[in-house]
């Protein structure tokens, strides 16, 4: 697999991640601690997920333990601030870019039986090639994530529209 796409929006969201004004979301959603957490999870499961394929077994991924308060929680306990966090998530990130670059044509293709959530709604209940899950990480999911931690800006002071 390339992962050129998947390191570069990696890249974009540690960027961002690192801004010192990022406060709690107006809509009482995750902060930037519980995003970077909720990464940590996804990230090391589907690498767990790639390993199981290679090793030849038949691995699941179920997102719904990354989204479980009591782990994010648990996550940010075990880190000694963002900094921590956003290290973290740029090694393990790394790890799991890694882990993809040396899958083969045929791990790539293997159907993972799948279970995604995103604000308790069920998206996604059915198998789909590995490649599907960590592609998508890098078309869609970090770079959402990209966009709900840009969300967490405080206001330019006197800035107007």
């Amino acid at each position: 697999m390339d992962t050129t796409a998947l390191r570069s929006v990696y890249e974009k969201l540690l960027d961002v991640a690192a801004t010192p004004d990022l406060g709690d979301a107006a809509d009482g959603g995750w902060n930037a601690d519980q995003v970077l957490a909720h990464l940590l999870s996804v990230d090391a499961a589907i690498a767990a997920v790639a390993l199981g394929v290679v090793a030849g077994s038949r691995p699941t991924f179920d997102n719904r333990i990354s989204q479980n308060t009591w782990n994010l929680d648990r996550i940010i306990a075990e880190h000694a601030g963002t900094a921590e966090l956003i290290d973290h998530v740029r090694s393990q990130a790394a790890v799991l870019c890694d882990i993809a670059d040396q899958l083969s044509r045929e791990a790539a293709s293997v159907l993972v039986p799948t279970i995604l959530l995103s604000n308790d709604a069920l998206v996604m209940d059915r198998p789909v090639p590995l490649a599907v899950l960590i592609d998508g990480l890098a078309e869609s999911h970090v770079p959402d994530h990209t966009q709900q931690l840009l969300d967490l800006r405080a206001p330019l002071q006197g800035h107007t529209d």
